[in-house]
């Protein structure tokens, strides 16, 4: 079991908590996620790992409730609860975090743009490279000033900060593509670029970029299952290759990503003969080619 320490609402859907995962804690890094299980029954829960305490063995995750099993965490765990499953690290961490690559990042004009809750798996890389002497620059946006969290924490750790909300109530009135443009009116450039949040926040970004020839990375959020490879569910296209987003990510080139496609198959993945659809279409890359494991079979 997995004790929480710690709940916290950080706005409205969107809660944190800090979880005992001692082996979890000593071996993550930024980009990298879990997935957790409530109870026996309950479904498999991919999530960002927003911040790390290796000293106390403590994962923190940030999760908005869009579902039956979100709602159930928050409002069914508090602190002193526990999930039953908490299984980590997964998926690939952030090149830019990893210390063989310092010098080359230290090269780097880096923005990053969140968008909503992707403004979780943001800040860790932010704090890492923070500590590590690279200067970023961050775009964090929301709908509205409502849904704004990590304002303060995102500030401490990012060399400029630039919030927006699209109604205007904080900040910039725009969305994340408007204040990056905005910016590079300015004059200001940039040579890479992190964009973490929705589906279609990502590609209007990645739309933007590549006009303005900035290399993109974006974090993919498909639907997971089991988070190894086996099931198929978080199939992705990038560029003319077949990859699953829990193996072989969850950070790809973004000017390469078919998010057309990952957004259809998304929503067609919920229902049953959506599925079937998708296997009749997908054939032989449905399931497998991941490396991880065997196919159908």
């Amino acid at each position: 079991m997995y004790p929480i320490v710690k709940k916290e609402k950080l706005a409205d859907r969107i809660y944190l908590m800090d979880v005992k995962a001692p082996r979890v804690a000593a071996s993550c890094l930024p980009g990298q996620f879990v997935i957790v299980k409530i109870d026996e029954e309950g479904e498999r829960i991919p999530l960002t790992i927003c911040d790390y305490d290796r000293e106390n063995g403590l994962i923190t995750i940030v999760f908005q409730t869009v579902g039956a099993s979100t709602e159930r965490m928050a409002r069914d765990l508090e602190e002193g609860d526990a999930f039953e499953d908490f299984v980590g690290p997964l998926g690939q961490p952030s090149e830019l975090c990893l210390e063989k690559n310092l010098e080359e990042t230290k090269k780097k004009n880096i923005v990053f743009i969140a968008g909503g809750v992707g403004t979780a798996p943001v800040y860790p890389q932010v704090k890492w490279l923070e500590e590590h002497g690279v200067k970023t620059t961050v775009i964090m946006g929301s709908r509205t000033k409502d849904l704004l969290f990590f304002v303060d924490k995102m500030e401490a750790v990012a060399s400029d900060l630039h919030v927006t909300t699209d109604d205007g109530s904080y900040g910039f009135h725009g969305m994340g593509t408007n204040q990056l443009q905005a910016l590079v009116d300015e004059g200001r450039t940039f040579n890479h670029c992190v964009a973490i949040g929705p589906m279609i926040m990502m590609k209007f970004v990645c739309k933007l970029t590549k006009e303005l020839q900035i290399p993109t990375i974006v974090s993919m959020n498909p639907i997971m299952v089991d988070g190894t490879g086996m099931c198929g569910a978080c199939r992705l296209v990038v560029g003319d290759e077949v990859k699953f987003a829990c193996v072989d990510g969850p950070e790809f080139d973004g000017h390469k990503v078919d998010f057309d496609q990952a957004m259809a198959r998304q929503t067609q993945y919920k229902t049953e003969e959506g599925r079937a659809k998708l296997a009749l279409e997908e054939g032989d890359s449905h399931h497998g080619g991941c490396g991880h494991c065997g196919g159908d079979e």
